[in-house]
């Protein structure tokens, strides 16, 4: 009986020229509870459904006469099913004199549901009526779900392809709005509590409410989350829900999809407004609690990158000096440059160091190959015994087949790059050893810019390695090495970058700094590795 309610409370458009008929007919359906809208001729039946179909009231059936004046109800079924947008109205023609075998066919192929011989039973109308708009229904529920289903599946991917948190936020949210039609805001909460905020492309254009607002909505969820794992749906009234979130200004009851994936870790909530005046949505759907649930699942990794990347960078900041606090080397003039990789979920072991020894200035540039905890620390490791040998020996090509044999045995499965190179102030003799790293620069004070010819294998790998490279600089001259990041592009050859750098090196201004900022403005933005640098200058 409930269906049979249901399918009542609907709204027929009856297209006939006739008035009698049109006022008969209308009478039936008023008489089973339908909305009646009734036109007289093909015409007005079109502008009719055009003008409901821009006010989105299109009604849930077309009851057409095959005999219409201005354009037979074959005819006018046709143009409709052929409106995209209208193509799902089901339509069933009705005839007192087009009876034949022949005519219920030819409404079948122009694309009617059904065929009414009248004058026919008013029992006979309803049923027929009610069993268009139940197939109809049935229908458009089915493409509906099949549609959401699509952009569910869509948004997940989307979410599992963010490269940070906060991009993944943003994706959820906008996944979350494309599946409700509503703006959506959504909120990741990591393990010590720091809130990652993403919002749907039309709300992110507006001002979004303050600090406390969000501080509010971190309380919330967390209390929701506690002790639960799973995905928890619920509606939270507007007094306790921060007004602005979804609209300026404006207070609305929300609704949430709370996911945590276990007790305790990452919860992700995912929030739209409530809509009083619009319908429900389709089986109550859950589908934004299985987005929220991926959301959730994609955000923990994320941010255990995060959390070491952190570690990572705190590390390499810890124990990279800072380009003021570079050492005083005796008769050369040093700047240094650090700069982390632009994606968040990078981490690299870029190194530089400038150290005294007894054979006069050494400095070394170095990467440490992979993004990871583990190549950061190996860094670290790496520059302590660069110092630590060379108390004992400042040759480069010594200090090399050292590092790799530290390598070897204490990491045998990581690699690493290092140039090295010796300056003795004094004459300007200067000794330069390669180990599978971009050849140093030159920059002549004379201007013009070469790359020191200087090659060898990585570190790491135990291989028999050349002397080192022997050259004089003279007093003005520029010697400038740098990491792989600096110059290395996805879809561009090593060789073209690295002219490309020696050409910005040469026309780049006097001065250490110059030069490095020069750099880096060129090449340096938007880098997915990190870039370290170092400049060297006789005084």
């Amino acid at each position: 009986m409930d269906g049979y309610t249901e399918l009542t409370d609907t709204t027929v458009m009856v297209v006939d020229d006739v008035a009698a008929s049109r006022y008969a007919m209308g009478a039936v359906l008023r008489r089973a509870g339908h909305r009646v809208v009734p036109v007289a001729s093909a015409g007005e039946a079109l502008f009719e459904l055009d003008v409901r179909l821009h006010a989105g009231r299109l009604p849930d059936l077309a009851l057409v006469d095959v005999g219409l004046p201005d354009m037979n109800g074959f005819e006018l079924c046709r143009r409709v099913k052929a409106q995209p947008l209208m193509a799902t109205l089901p339509v069933v023609h009705f005839s007192a004199a087009a009876v034949a075998p022949r005519d219920r066919c030819l409404g079948l192929d122009a694309g009617g549901e059904a065929y009414l011989t009248v004058p026919a039973e008013p029992q006979e109308i309803q049923a027929v009526v009610r069993a268009a708009v139940r197939g109809a229904r049935r229908r458009t529920g089915t493409e509906t779900l099949v549609q959401r289903l699509t952009l569910l599946s869509e948004a997940i991917v989307t979410v599992q392809s963010a490269r940070c948190v906060a991009e993944l936020a943003d994706a959820a949210a906008d996944g979350a709005s494309q599946l409700t039609g509503a703006p959506a805001v959504v909120f990741v909460i990591g393990p010590e509590g720091e809130l990652h905020r993403g919002t749907s492309r039309a709300r992110a254009t507006l001002a979004l409410p303050d600090g406390s607002a969000h501080d509010a909505v971190v309380r919330l969820v967390e209390r929701i989350a506690e002790g639960q794992t799973g995905v928890h749906s619920l509606v939270v009234p507007a007094p306790m829900w921060p007004a602005g979130f979804f609209r300026p200004g404006v207070e609305e009851d929300a609704r949430l999809a709370v996911a945590a994936t276990r007790q305790g870790r990452t919860p992700v909530c995912v929030a739209t407004p409530v809509r009083r005046a619009a319908p429900a949505v389709p089986a109550d759907d859950g589908l934004v609690a299985r987005l929220a649930e991926a959301t959730a699942l994609a955000a923990e990794p994320l941010l255990m990158y995060q959390a070491e990347r952190h570690v990572a960078l705190t590390l390499q900041h810890s124990f990279l000096p800072q380009p003021h606090r570079l050492a005083h080397l005796p008769g050369v003039e040093l700047a240094a440059r650090y700069v982390p990789a632009s994606r968040q979920a990078e981490i690299g072991g870029d190194f530089y160091a400038a150290l005294s020894t007894d054979g006069g200035a050494l400095t070394a540039v170095g990467d440490v190959v992979g993004h990871s905890l583990e190549a950061a620390t190996v860094m670290v490791e790496m520059r302590h015994a660069l110092r630590a040998y060379s108390v004992e020996t400042s040759d480069p090509g010594v200090l090399a087949e050292r590092l790799d044999r530290m390598l070897q045995h204490f990491h045998p499965d990581v690699t690493a790059t290092v140039c090295l190179a010796l300056v003795d102030p004094a004459t300007g003799r200067t000794r330069i050893a390669n180990a599978g790293h971009p050849p140093p620069l030159i920059v002549p004070a004379l201007g013009g810019a070469d790359y020191v010819r200087v090659a060898g294998p990585l570190l790491g790998l135990g291989l028999d390695r050349p002397a080192p490279t022997e050259l004089y600089l003279t007093p003005g001259d520029r010697l400038l090495m740098v990491t792989d990041g600096l110059v290395e592009s996805r879809g561009t050859d090593l060789a073209v970058s690295l002219e490309q750098l020696r050409k910005a090196a040469a026309e780049a201004p006097p001065g250490l700094d110059a030069l490095c900022d020069t750099l880096l403005g060129c090449f340096g933005r938007d880098r997915e590795d990190d870039i370290a640098m170092l400049a060297l200058r006789l005084e």
